[in-house]
């Protein structure tokens, strides 16, 4: 684990938008003396939570690396509260444009698993009504290193964001979810809004985007492989058939600088 103990802290004082840099959280990255892994990385919240993994996060935190010049091989083994994420460099530029394709594991589809209250153990959670905010919404939910609940939707013109509000800490969700919106425009893509875990509105996610494909592909919406569009770009999701996820995406370097500890 990193060796600044108070991350919570840290993260809070970064993530504020008004007194802080601003984000959807922080990733902090740990040299490894292993064989396992090369870096271990601790993804934690606004609110000073920690999440078991971020799609996004940890790309931008492998992006760094080799920004920084602290890596150079093309592939890089990350380690993560929800195990073993393999990197592999597939384009850079000078100016801190990186793109890259990462196996982030399997996903977990049983109610245990995501995990979701229910009366018995489910081999899947799909469809499951719930009611929030006056409505009912068919909840279906998978485990990809975070909880991810998606609503399958025919357009976005409704309060998606209290929706998302309610559905992220409804006691069927236990350990709190990432709710995602989902909007199938074919068999190859789909367009999705977020209100993530700790985080709220959220212009894009590697979890929630690589969740949204799985449950896509599960209920036939769509083929395994699917081009995931948010407002803040486009990603790549590739459900195998040995059932490893297979994210590709980009990390753009924004600015840098210094916090005072």
């Amino acid at each position: 684990m990193p060796a600044y103990k108070n991350l919570p802290d840290l993260a809070r004082e970064i993530c504020n938008r008004h007194t802080g840099v601003g984000s959807d959280g922080i990733a902090v990255l740990e040299k490894l003396d292993t064989t396992e892994a090369d870096y271990f990385c601790e993804i934690v919240n606004p609110d000073g939570s920690f999440a078991g993994f971020s799609g996004n996060g940890t790309r931008c935190a492998v992006a760094y690396l080799f920004y920084n010049n602290l890596w150079t091989d093309q592939n890089l083994r990350l380690l993560t509260r929800s195990g073993l994420k393999n990197y592999r460099l597939i384009e850079k530029n000078p100016d801190g444009h990186y793109l890259f394709e990462a196996e982030i594991g399997k996903p977990k589809c049983a109610s245990d698993e995501v995990p979701f209250k229910s009366d018995k153990r489910l081999a899947s959670v799909i469809d499951h009504p719930i009611s929030v905010a006056d409505e009912t919404f068919l909840i279906s939910g998978v485990n990809v290193g975070n909880p991810v609940a998606c609503v399958f939707v025919d357009n976005f013109d409704f309060d998606w964001r209290a929706v998302g509000r309610e559905l992220e800490i409804h006691p069927v969700f236990p350990e709190k979810a990432n709710v995602v919106f989902v909007k199938v425009i074919n068999r190859k893509n789909i367009e999705i809004k977020i209100w993530e875990r700790a985080a709220g509105e959220t212009s894009s996610s590697g979890t929630c985007s690589s969740g949204a494909a799985v449950l896509c592909a599960a209920t036939g919406k769509t083929g395994r492989e699917v081009s995931v569009h948010t407002d803040g770009g486009k990603t790549e999701v590739l459900w195998r058939d040995d059932d490893e996820i297979l994210l590709i995406g980009h990390a753009d370097l924004v600015f840098c600088g210094e916090w005072p500890v």
